[in-house]
């Protein structure tokens, strides 16, 4: 059954009213890519300035617990959460009074996979920065957001489109039961599952049909899906379940440094390539890990 969108939809997506209108006019959208692209155009050639503040105004300060704060909120700062001492979320909520009182508006950034010490930094680099020019860093950081929230929608849409479309057409295949991209991590230093790792799924969209070795730009790579591995060392699903996976390159990124603060990688980043004739197969990337090695492998 063909998902249906409406304008709350796109405004759990973005506090704007205006991005939320035409998005929603303009569905449904050929595809996710389809999606973004517009939803880009409208943000920077359609919403004004008084438009960029209303969605900023529906974001909550990293850490605030005096009003209410959406699931996906609360998702995109768990690694900020998880990361956060005493010391650190007070002076990160200092810094916030003080960058709201210099330029009338919450600190923005795209919270997701990034902790509190890395934050605080960010919005110290920031906060020196003229109003027009930090006004265009919070849009473009509201941006990402708005991306990344697309995504979940998709997926979300999709989940509950091919369930009631199950219900209808019982008796025919099923397709897949998990996403078609897993992983789980081992410390085989203490030889026992890896829990509270945050990891990230990436898929190379840069303008190269494949990512170069030299390749800096953050921007190339467009994030399917983060979370925080379980007790089990398994995290929740990083993309949708779908018969047939984007053939490309992705990028499964795992932060080792905030488990690992005495070891030797900070980050471990495993890049692979899916072909057009392997999209209806599965891939496990598993991550076995000690504080000065790691090693991985193709799985099942």
């Amino acid at each position: 059954m063909e998902p249906q969108w409406t304008e709350k939809d796109f405004l759990s997506c973005s506090g704007s009213t205006k991005l939320a209108r035409e998005m929603a006019a303009a569905a449904p959208f050929a595809d996710l890519d389809h999606a973004v692209q517009y939803a880009r155009d409208i943000w920077y050639n359609k919403v004004d300035v008084k438009g960029w503040l209303e969605a900023f105004a529906a974001h909550p300060e990293i850490g605030a617990t005096s009003k209410p704060i959406s699931q996906w909120s609360k998702e995109e700062q768990s690694t900020a959460m998880a990361t956060s001492g005493g010391s650190t979320m007070q002076e990160l909520f200092e810094w916030n009074a003080r960058y709201k009182e210099k330029f009338g508006f919450v600190f923005l950034i795209c919270a997701s996979g990034r902790g509190s010490p890395e934050i605080l930094a960010e919005l110290k680099r920031r906060f020196v920065n003229r109003p027009i020019v930090e006004l265009e860093a919070a849009a473009e950081e509201e941006m990402k957001i708005i991306e990344l929230r697309l995504k979940k929608l998709f997926d979300s849409k999709l989940r509950t489109s091919s369930s009631q479309t199950a219900q209808v057409s019982a008796g025919k295949h099923e397709g897949r039961t998990r996403p078609p991209i897993t992983t789980h991590v081992l410390d085989t230093a203490r030889g026992s599952p890896a829990s509270g790792l945050e990891v990230r799924l990436e898929m190379w969209k840069g303008a190269q049909s494949s990512p170069s070795i030299a390749e800096r730009d953050s921007r190339s790579w467009v994030l399917h899906g983060s979370s925080i591995t379980n007790s089990e060392g398994r995290t929740s699903p990083l993309m949708a379940i779908t018969d047939d996976v984007e053939p490309g390159f992705y990028r499964m990124s795992f932060n080792t440094g905030i488990y690992n603060p005495s070891g030797f990688f900070p980050y471990v980043s495993i890049v692979f390539e899916i072909r057009e004739s392997q999209k209806s197969e599965h891939f496990h990337v598993p991550l076995l890990l000690s504080p000065f090695s790691f090693s991985t492998y193709r799985g099942s």
